[in-house]
């Protein structure tokens, strides 16, 4: 049986206990209350009992605990007032990942991976603009053609586009101005930096999923100061990376501790003017995700950040101080108190006012997945070190990390562009279903996309090449199946 994790202490050491800790939770509070050095709490002590983590690092202070502490007359206040006798510094192994590349290594998904409706999101699409995007997606799984970069995806809107008739007796009808619309939603995305996401080679999860030498778990950070710019992204990237460990995970019931525990910081942009569709979908994926071993923490600054339909989901709570200012403000607190389990001895409401930093309400489930008696607690002090480490420190570790040199060079394998660019200028086949001549294709529109030029090459006709193309891509050790998950993204994932 693993050990309990020591998170705080009330009147008595308050327990997270292992079996449970894929029952998911929540960290909440006002800023500056304490909720980054509690979220370092946690991450340490799942690492020290071997279970991997996840977390985006908004503001660069959790980078500290891949360093050891030091002697401090607070922290060491905190560990005399908590008895906490055996109290040491230590780090946490750490791996850094940055979708731009810049502070770890790069992350990478395929336009396919990503999928449709959460793409449609990340463009800001409405109905029928995502509807068309649905559609090119169905056309490109239809013909085996990958979507692997915004180039592949461009070169096949537009190629749909100039041959919406081809299509329309199989799909339906194909609007122009839809076609229009998303295109110039990539070129934004583009121009955001976020565009650097998409292509390969894409990470593999199980990447995320390491243990030391020492046995303990890998904590991966992700750096999102940058990326939290571009709020949309931020949250579509975390949404994907949430759904893709669902779908590629399998079933392991209630283990004696988690395969990986997933912090979901800045939670409150994951449901900001979330569609319905998605949001039900989120439930789903929080509701049974637990049973492949993954815990989600939501760390928001308001409970009501979450919609209650994923509040009543997360068991395991440590909620920081809030402000009561404003009637929403009091709102806010009341219905923080009513979702933790009565304690007579304490009056919740008025204490989450009160609280100082470092201090919080803790509720843990027990052994038998009952919520605990809430507790007014202080957290015990981190045993790494409090906030971000230099440039230097981190390009050391991101050179000498288990996966240096796996991620840093961009691969660009035929997919839908080369394809479509090999053929530009050439017969179409006959338009689906009817075999009759589509007739001919525009002149060469790669030429449009930013940064291509230069002529196709000839060779088989399109339907040809689309068959060799998805054959190759069937036998190939980095190929992916089509066959589309709960919210769009490929089911089967990167095969090494």
């Amino acid at each position: 049986m693993v050990d309990p994790l020591v998170i705080a202490q009330g009147s008595t050491p308050l327990y997270l206990l292992p079996k449970m800790a894929n029952r998911h939770g929540l960290v909440a509070g006002a800023t500056g209350t304490g909720k980054t050095v509690t979220l370092q709490v946690m991450a340490e002590a799942f690492s020290r009992i071997g279970v991997p983590v996840f977390a985006a690092d908004v503001k660069g202070d959790l980078s500290g605990i891949s360093q050891p502490g030091t002697p401090n007359p607070k922290i060491d206040e905190r560990a005399k007032k908590l008895n906490l006798s055996a109290f040491s510094y230590a780090p946490c192994p750490v791996t850094f990942w940055d979708v731009f590349g810049e502070q770890g290594h790069p992350v990478r998904a395929t336009i396919s991976e990503m999928g449709p409706l959460l793409l449609a999101r990340l463009l800001n699409l409405n109905d029928i603009q995502e509807s068309v995007l649905a559609l090119v997606f169905k056309i490109a799984d239809d013909n085996g053609l990958l979507l692997l970069d915004v180039k592949d995806l461009q070169a096949l809107l537009q190629y749909v586009g100039e041959n919406s008739k081809q299509f329309q007796t199989q799909y339906g009808n194909i609007s122009a101005a839809s076609i229009g619309s998303i295109q110039r939603g990539l070129l934004a995305l583009q121009q955001q930096g976020a565009a650097k996401f998409f292509g390969e080679p894409a990470l593999n999860l199980d990447d995320l999923m390491q243990t030391d030498s020492n046995g303990h778990g890998i904590v991966n950070i992700l750096a999102a100061d940058k990326l939290l710019q571009s709020p949309k992204v931020y949250a579509t990237f975390l949404l994907w990376l949430l759904t893709a460990l669902f779908e590629r995970l399998p079933e392991v019931g209630d283990p004696e501790k988690p395969k990986l525990i997933f912090f979901f910081d800045e939670a409150h942009l994951l449901f900001a003017d979330l569609p319905k569709v998605i949001e039900d979908k989120v439930v789903q994926v929080v509701r049974l995700i637990r049973s492949k071993g993954v815990g989600v923490y939501f760390v928001t600054q308001n409970p009501l950040d979450v919609p209650e339909t994923v509040l009543g989901q997360l068991s395991n709570r440590v909620q920081h101080a809030l402000r009561a200012f404003t009637p929403k403000d009091q709102k806010a607190v009341r219905a923080a108190a009513e979702t933790f389990r009565t304690n007579p001895k304490l009056n919740v409401e008025q204490a989450i006012t009160q609280l100082a930093v470092g201090e919080a309400l803790v509720s843990f489930l027990d052994e038998t997945g009952t919520p605990g008696i809430v507790e007014r607690a202080l957290i015990c002090p981190p045993h790494s070190q409090i906030g971000p480490i230099t440039p230097e420190q981190r390009s050391q570790l991101t050179k000498t990390s288990v996966v240096a040199g796996v991620y840093e060079n961009a691969v660009d394998r035929e997919s839908a562009f080369e394809i479509l660019k090999a053929r530009a200028g050439q017969p179409l086949p006959a338009a689906p279903g009817t075999g009759a001549p589509a007739g001919q294709q525009s002149p060469p529109w790669y030429a449009n996309i930013p940064g291509i030029s230069g002529g196709g090459r000839r060779g088989d006709n399109l339907v040809e090449a689309m068959a060799k193309s998805a054959a190759r891509t069937i036998g190939s050790s980095v190929g992916r199946q089509i066959v589309r998950g709960v919210l769009g993204s490929l089911l089967g994932g990167s095969k090494r």
